[in-house]
């Protein structure tokens, strides 16, 4: 496809060279008076061939340019489109880009709010787990308490029996001896050697 338009191309460039050497034969051969009269016979015999010598001389100098001219704007061609190819390419992924960021920036507000609700929602799980463990070990508190007072409470209670039979045993030890006279005395230890002996 390239081949044809560098073809239809370089065939105009010859036909247009063509025509101005053409044009400029015309114009010195108008100016020439025909062929009649002598001042202008003697530039049109030396001027004529100046000016094919000149056309046939650009036209050698067109088809010796031709190719390095040809090749250094094909190839200058050739590194615009890869350029603009690979300007697209950027201008693609910059667009891709910018619909991402812009795409980010709409979902920004929602996730905004989002996280803190996720933060609020966190927070109040944490102070109804700190509330519910703090619950607990009130509990366990007071189930020591309560179990330390029973223990306190007991311990106290036996204190005061062992006071109060100790108390007893004193007061009674004392009635005894003040109502036992020495014959209950030896009538006890009598009665008490005939069972051991028994």
């Amino acid at each position: 496809m390239k081949t044809v338009g560098m073809n239809k191309k370089l065939l105009q460039g010859v036909l247009f060279v063509a025509a101005l050497v053409f044009a400029v034969c015309g114009f010195a051969w108008a100016s020439s008076d025909g062929g009649h009269g002598g001042v202008h016979n003697a530039w049109l015999a030396n001027d004529t061939w100046k000016v094919l010598n000149f056309g046939i001389l650009a036209v050698a100098g067109f088809f010796i340019a031709r190719k390095p001219v040809v090749e250094f704007f094909s190839s200058r061609a050739k590194s615009i489109e890869d350029e603009i190819n690979e300007l697209e390419l950027k201008k693609a992924d910059a667009e891709k880009k910018l619909a991402e960021y812009q795409t980010k920036f709409k979902n920004l507000d929602q996730e905004s709010k989002q996280i803190v609700e996720d933060y609020i929602k966190q927070g109040e799980e944490a102070k109804k787990r700190i509330i519910a463990e703090a619950g607990e070990q009130a509990e366990k508190l007071e189930d020591m308490a309560k179990r330390n007072i029973e223990q306190e409470f007991k311990s106290a209670k036996a204190k005061l029996q062992q006071q109060i039979v100790e108390k007893a045993l004193e007061k009674a030890e004392e009635l005894i001896k003040a109502s036992i006279s020495s014959d209950d005395q030896d009538k006890l230890v009598d009665a008490y050697l005939k069972k051991v002996v028994a």
